[in-house]
């Protein structure tokens, strides 16, 4: 691997680290060794990355911001690796799909199960995103096909819409919430909302914020973390998430689920399936078509194709 990928990879693993040592001990190296490689990346951008203190290593601001942008390279830098590697080994071409919502549950675990049950040797990647940057990695050919929420961003080729999935509340089980049987998006406003920066989130704040007037009207708390780490600060009693349905299957010790409702009932969003016209992955028409026999009411979009 070239040394500024590698040194790219080595500090986002440093920054997901309190410790140096555990981080070395990840990446299998040798502590001095990982902290003379993050040296040397700062002297060569010219800025601290890192702050070093007795009680162990943190990100500075500039840091923080330089590894939001350095991530999806290294990610797609790591896809591009796989993909070829398990090529030239004599596997075949894996059909890339890009998703913004967890598989614990839900259409999307089930269909890539209908899948497997259908072609034995099917093989995939998965791509965890955004939806700009799945939609911009779309366009590129990074992936073949991306099943996102419908509507916003810019995408002018093929669209399949899909199934919508109700949106729920993850809450501390001893929470006033969980007594409800469902939770009003008002009720949101008196406590702090915990979000994260990838997936659905940014749909989930956006669907609230129309709802409230603004995200200035709401506690909303943003974490870099996975979505087991937030349920567990949920069960910890830090906020509520809102998540959608597919997300709560994934079970966590102290947390519950309650629908969320608007003002005309269940707060839903909708999803659908995007790839380009040009595309020529043996894999994808197979996906398609079974997308399509899943959801046969949903097929007749003119832009469906």
């Amino acid at each position: 691997m070239n040394s500024e990928l590698r040194d790219l990879k080595w500090a986002l693993v440093a920054s997901r680290h309190r410790s140096l040592r555990q981080a070395a001990e990840t990446l299998n190296t040798r502590q001095s060794t990982l902290s003379r490689r993050l040296h040397d990346l700062e002297c060569e951008l010219g800025v601290d990355l890192f702050e070093r203190t007795t009680g162990g290593t943190k990100l500075t601001p500039v840091g923080r911001e330089f590894l939001d942008l350095a991530r999806p390279i290294v990610d797609e830098a790591d896809r591009l690796f796989l993909t070829f590697k398990t090529r030239r080994n004599g596997g075949r071409w894996p059909l890339r799909i890009g998703i913004c919502s967890s598989l614990s549950a839900g259409n999307l675990r089930e269909t890539l199960a209908e899948l497997c049950r259908q072609i034995a040797d099917a093989d995939i990647l998965l791509v965890d995103g955004a939806k700009v940057g799945l939609l911009g990695e779309l366009a590129a050919s990074a992936i073949d096909v991306a099943i996102l929420t419908s509507g916003g961003g810019k995408w002018n080729d093929r669209v399949l819409p899909l199934w919508g999935e109700r949106v729920v509340v993850a809450v501390q089980e001893n929470h006033p919430l969980n007594s409800r049987p469902a939770i009003q998006w008002r009720e949101l406003c008196d406590n702090r909302i915990l979000l994260t920066r990838s997936g659905v989130d940014s749909e989930l704040e956006q669907l609230l914020s129309v709802k409230a007037g603004g995200s200035g009207s709401l506690r909303i708390s943003y974490q870099d973390v996975s979505l087991d780490r937030l349920l567990s600060l949920v069960g910890a009693g830090y906020g509520v998430a809102p998540l959608l349905e597919g997300a709560a299957g994934f079970g966590c010790p102290g947390v519950a689920h309650r629908e969320l409702h608007g003002d005309c009932g269940q707060m839903r969003l909708q999803f659908a399936a995007y790839w380009k016209e040009t595309n020529s992955s043996p894999m994808l028409q197979p996906f398609l078509d079974l997308l399509r026999a899943r959801y046969p009411d949903l097929s007749v979009s003119a832009t469906s194709g």
